[in-house]
């Protein structure tokens, strides 16, 4: 009988830097899950984000004209925006302004988040204009 015994010899330095990497990579695994992880709080304002009902305004500067931009708030959500002060030579130095605060009360009621606004190439900067403004008065209504 002839017994094949093998001796295994650790260093006590190779253990413990064994150790410590290991240790070293599960924090750096955890510290990538909380980092990463969607957060319980973000999620509880995402869905109690909604609107004191009223009509808001906010300033809207086109040129050297100032306008108004109201924006009335139903049931916790923009539902229509307007604007005062528009006079025909407003309407004539910016032809895309009326078409595209049309186009944003098409699309308001039907969206959760203003965020959610689809715009055309054809007056993209006309609507992020008008969709900043709204923003504004927005954060009127949460306070």
């Amino acid at each position: 009988m002839s017994s094949k015994t093998k001796i295994v010899v650790f260093k006590a330095k190779e253990l413990i830097y064994t150790g410590i990497f290991i240790i070293l990579g599960i924090l750096l695994i955890m510290l990538l899950i909380f980092m990463f992880a969607p957060s319980k709080e973000s999620s509880k304002t995402k869905k109690t984000s909604s609107y004191t009902e009223g009509v808001y305004s906010s300033p809207l500067k086109l040129g050297e004209n100032e306008l108004e931009l109201e924006v009335t708030v139903k049931n916790g959500k923009a539902q229509s925006a307007a604007l005062k002060h528009l006079n025909k030579t407003v309407k004539t130095m910016y032809p895309l302004i009326e078409p595209s605060l049309t186009e944003i009360n098409r699309q308001l009621p039907k969206i959760k988040n203003i965020e959610d606004l689809k715009f055309s190439n054809q007056n993209q900067y006309t609507n992020i204009i008008l969709k900043q403004a709204i923003k504004n008065a927005l954060k009127k209504a949460q306070e």
